[in-house]
């Protein structure tokens, strides 16, 4: 039976088959990892969705792991029901989740990656841009780097207008037309760090000078 919650937590969400026995490659939503043991039961449910998708039963995971190379910092997982490339590909566009009591407590300044995921990030006062992405740190053999700060993917905002009589009254949103372009990377780091306001969708560092834009 359901559990009876009051909200939800999405884990991962599902990208496509990965094998041939019902496997599907799967985009960590946390990096709370004790949550993909073999065993647990997720429901699915619509990406963005706030509670899994009304009728479902719940899928238990079977078996999960990390694959290397490319697809380095993504997971493997292998649901119950899921047992051919066909099905996988029935379960793909999802987003996994948990009841939130299930969830382990955070550690001070951990948040989930979905949490920051469409929050406006600023250098002080000066809007930065919109956060669309987390990536993490690959070493040489293909793993995360666990003891890297991840880097926030940061589509910047529009600054091509310097004319202030053409600039509109309200700024603080990413223009949809440069969502084409490369994300800016900036690290993580708790020492740039000086708020996170999730109700408020916010995000407050101090960066660098030269930082934002520079050329690597």
């Amino acid at each position: 039976m359901e559990p009876s919650v009051a909200s939800w937590v999405a884990i991962v969400r599902l990208m496509r088959p990965q094998g041939r026995r019902g496997e599907l490659l799967a985009d960590p939503l946390t990096d709370q990892t004790v949550l993909l043991t073999p065993g647990r039961e997720l429901w699915l449910a619509k990406p963005g969705a706030s509670e899994p998708s009304e009728g479902t039963s719940p899928l238990k995971l079977e078996d999960s792991w990390e694959p290397t190379g490319r697809n380095a910092g993504r997971w493997v997982l292998k649901l119950s029901g899921s047992d051919s490339i066909s099905d996988a590909e029935a379960l793909s566009g999802y987003e996994l989740m948990l009841p939130a009591s299930e969830l382990p407590p955070l550690a001070e300044d951990t948040y989930f990656v979905r949490d920051l995921v469409g929050c406006e990030l600023f250098d002080g006062d000066e809007l930065v841009g919109k956060v669309i992405g987390i990536e993490y740190l690959i070493g040489s053999d293909g793993k995360r780097q666990e003891d890297a700060a991840p880097f926030l993917a940061v589509q910047l905002a529009d600054t091509a207008s310097s004319d202030p009589e053409e600039a509109p009254e309200e700024s603080t949103a990413v223009s949809e037309e440069q969502t084409t372009s490369e994300p800016e990377l900036i690290p993580f780091v708790r020492m740039w760090l000086d708020s996170v306001d999730l109700d408020q969708r916010r995000i407050v560092m101090h960066l660098p000078d030269g930082l934002v834009g520079a050329e690597g």
